[in-house]
């Protein structure tokens, strides 16, 4: 299966000294990420061959929406999505006035795009494992179709299970009537209407006890929301809507209401940086940017990564109902 995965890395963003990416086998030219006055910098590359190039225990926490199925985010896909003919997005009609943003099927995954998948999620939960400083976390957000593609390979490859963080929101995947058959069996869904959306989350394990960890990596635990209340597992957040829209045009962008409570939860000393391999147009950075985080973007697709160098200051500005500022509660 062709895959978009095919950029090197090129570009950080203007004004941020880049990190310098050496040959594979040229350990000894490999940097620590650099850091701007912002405190983020994003790059236009691949993934994997940023991963491949990074220190070891670099990184803190991970937060990310990964490229599902291989298929939707290659350049066949995403100009048929650009250009309205769908392919293996599912454009929704507009309701209610509204336009619904493309979803993509994964229904339509054969044999081959799942052994695609399992192999995928193999080869970056090892190098996930291998930059993360013990007691890492990695937040990934899945679907409920997919994600045991997802959780197999990372405990195999030896992260810890640590539960699933689930954000509660109805979108338009499910509920539908048989195809072609809607009068006659009106009363039948193929499937439920999903209201849930599953995070898979993982971590490194630690080294010794986690009171320990904490005082040598800053990881091991989630901070909490307020001495008195813990960081909770089930967090309702509608789609992103209106501004946010607008400012980071992204089939598959995530709230800064949701996203700034989980990269707040990531790090529970709030000291450390945050990766996002696949940055999409910028949400994630944006948010730890929101609550005060040192973070890293990584975007192989150009049109998206010039999309999250205009946004990710506007969206961290934002005000959100329930989401956070600067590290604290609003």
């Amino acid at each position: 299966m062709k895959r978009a995965f095919r950029q090197s890395c090129q570009e950080s963003l203007p004004g941020m000294r880049a990190t310098s990416v050496a040959r594979r086998g040229e350990s000894s030219r490999r940097q620590a990420p650099a850091r701007d006055a912002e405190g983020f910098q994003i790059h236009n590359c691949d993934a994997f061959d940023w991963l491949c190039n990074a220190l070891p225990c670099s990184i803190h926490a991970v937060v990310t929406d990964p490229p599902y199925g291989l298929v939707e985010y290659s350049d066949r896909e995403l100009t048929k999505l650009r250009t309205g003919r769908g392919g293996v997005w599912r454009i929704p009609p507009s309701f209610d006035g509204h336009q619904r943003s493309p979803l993509p099927r994964f229904t339509v995954l054969n044999d081959l795009d799942k052994e695609a998948l399992r192999h995928f999620f193999h080869r970056l939960a090892q190098q996930l494992i291998r930059v993360l400083v013990p007691g890492g976390h990695v937040f990934i957000a899945s679907n409920p179709l997919v994600s045991y593609y997802v959780y197999d390979p990372f405990i195999r490859s030896g992260f810890e299970k640590r539960g699933e963080v689930i954000r509660v929101v109805q979108t338009l995947r499910g509920g539908d009537r048989p195809k072609n058959a809607h009068d006659e069996f009106s009363q039948v869904s193929v499937m439920p209407r999903s209201c849930w959306e599953p995070w898979g989350l993982f971590r490194k394990p630690c080294e010794g006890r986690v009171q320990d960890n904490l005082r040598k990596w800053h990881t091991g635990g989630l901070r909490r929301r307020s001495e008195s209340e813990p960081f909770k597992d089930l967090i309702v957040a509608s789609p992103a809507r209106g501004e946010e829209r607008r400012l980071a045009p992204h089939p598959s962008l995530k709230p800064q209401a949701f996203l700034r409570q989980i990269v707040r939860a990531a790090l529970p000393l709030a000291q450390g940086t945050v990766l996002d391999p696949f940055m999409g147009s910028g949400s994630t950075i944006a948010a730890a940017l929101a609550v005060g985080y040192e973070s890293i973007g990584l975007e192989q697709d150009r049109v998206y990564f010039e999309v999250a160098k205009r946004a990710i200051p506007s969206l961290a500005a934002l005000n959100t109902v329930d989401g956070l500022h600067n590290g604290q509660e609003r």
